[in-house]
């Protein structure tokens, strides 16, 4: 009866104290992450009154105005190209990266250090830097065209190219934290599959596809659908750089962004609501057919 009373009070004793360390987590995340969801879609089935007061419950009104509102699906296209281009060139930029700097090379804290810095400046500070280097009269950028004999480019505020111009501040931005998750999935890999890969004749490109490749597939399924969800909801760039008079601003500006514009400029936190509903089931599609997808390419063993 002893025994069994010290093994119960141990085991109550472990149960209080794991909930302990959990709740300030938890607390966290129901306070800034579960309330506000449940907020915003109470508040997406009103029409904000005047003065933020006074809210009028127009049911499913939002969301009509929303599937007929051009300037939404206009500005959830610009969100997928922005993702089309930033995700799988800030991937692959990282992974090579990683691979590189993960060898034996001269300096190889120092490189890692500098690639990582990107991730601790302030958004708003790298893209008002970028916004100077894409300057078509001063930026730097031009600069160096004009200097080898070529015309300058309207980089931000040409509506054609603008978009990828942001892509560009985004996979500088996020290379460096790419390449940190890469680097602990390339530790977990033994070396023993690479000396034997050597002795049977494989070069290094050999052993990048057929080890490092399968071996990392369960970081870089991670590494896709967390920058998948980042893409999408991509904003501080845009606001910086993209001025509201820009002609480009359009041609850019993302759901977040026109979340922001409905809400804070014009007022209408309730349209603005429902703009975010519309982007939260956009990134829980694509993040289901990304985790249906999975099973086929990578690789648990």
């Amino acid at each position: 009866m002893n025994r069994k009373s010290k093994v119960s009070r141990r085991e109550r004793s472990e149960f209080l104290w794991g909930w302990m360390f959990l709740l300030p987590t938890m607390a966290g995340l129901i306070i800034l992450n579960i309330i506000p969801i449940f907020q915003t879609i109470y508040q997406s089935f009103f029409k904000t009154g005047a003065f933020g007061k006074g809210n009028v419950f127009i049911g499913f009104d939002n969301y009509g105005q929303l599937f007929s509102d051009g300037a939404v699906w206009q500005a959830l296209w610009n969100t997928c190209k922005y993702a089309v281009v930033e995700v799988p060139f800030s991937i692959a930029i990282a992974l090579v990266l990683a691979v590189f700097l993960n060898g034996k090379i001269r300096g190889r804290s120092i490189w890692r250090t500098i690639y990582f810095l990107p991730m601790v400046a302030a958004p708003a500070a790298v893209a008002m830097v970028w916004r100077w280097l894409y300057n078509s009269e001063f930026g730097l950028l031009n600069h160096l065209l004009r200097g080898i004999g070529l015309s300058g480019v309207n980089w931000i505020s040409n509506p054609n190219i603008a978009f990828i111009s942001v892509a560009i501040v985004g996979i500088w931005s996020v290379i460096g934290y790419n390449m940190v998750l890469f680097f602990a999935g390339l530790q977990e890999i033994p070396r023993d599959y690479y000396e034997a890969a050597q002795i049977d004749g494989a070069n290094g490109i050999n052993q990048f596809f057929t080890i490092t490749l399968p071996l990392i597939s369960p970081t870089m399924f991670f590494v896709t659908v967390t920058r998948v969800i980042g893409a999408m909801q991509v904003f501080d760039s845009i606001y910086m750089m993209m001025g509201r008079s820009n002609p480009a601003l359009v041609k850019t500006q993302s759901l977040v962004y026109l979340f922001y514009k409905y809400s804070f400029i014009e007022g209408n936190k309730g349209y603005g609501s429902s703009i975010v509903m519309l982007l939260l089931m956009v990134i829980l599609l694509i993040t289901m057919i990304q985790m249906i997808c999975q099973k086929k390419w990578v690789n648990y063993s």
